[in-house]
């Protein structure tokens, strides 16, 4: 049976790193947020991108992916959805949704120390390396940091942690 693998865990974490291990290891197809993101909305950005307006869009894109997704599970091929999920509502959105329509689902936690991950974002954003997609400064870093639920209680049930 195909699965969904839910990415996790703070900025600059390795997330998008491991999601594409994890693809390439599982034959999954690979749903990155950020990608959606800069390719059908950055180039129309007019200034600093505001938290509401992101995700607007961001509801609308998982949508599009959800119903990806769906046909994917039909043909028993796994997916990876790197979409940040940094708060629980969020992540509870995706587990309802694979519940509905009996998919089975896990999450995986990708972690690394603040330090690490700062350090990790600011090679990012001047390398500009395969996993850059938007400039993020230590402003928006914090503010996501500020935002970052780890899992817990029935949710550990089905996670998998990573360190990287």
């Amino acid at each position: 049976m195909a699965k969904i693998h839910l990415i996790c865990g703070p900025v600059g974490a390795g997330k998008t790193t491991f999601a594409v291990k994890l693809t390439g290891e599982t034959g999954a197809i690979h749903f990155a947020i950020d990608e959606w993101m800069t390719s059908l909305f950055s180039p129309d950005l007019d200034g600093d991108i505001e938290y509401d307006w992101a995700m607007t869009r961001i509801g609308r894109i998982e949508g599009l992916i959800w119903s990806h997704v769906r046909q994917l599970m039909k043909i028993n091929v796994d997916a990876v959805l790197d979409l940040g999920l940094l708060q629980l509502a969020h992540r509870q959105k995706f587990y309802d949704l694979a519940r509905e329509d009996g998919f089975d689902i896990c999450l995986h936690l990708v972690d690394a120390d603040r330090e690490t991950r700062w350090q990790r974002v600011e090679g990012r954003n001047r390398d500009k390396g395969a996993t850059y997609s938007m400039e993020v400064d230590r402003g928006m870093f914090d503010f996501c940091e500020n935002l970052f639920e780890r899992p817990e209680g029935d949710e550990l049930k089905i996670t998998i942690r990573h360190s990287s």
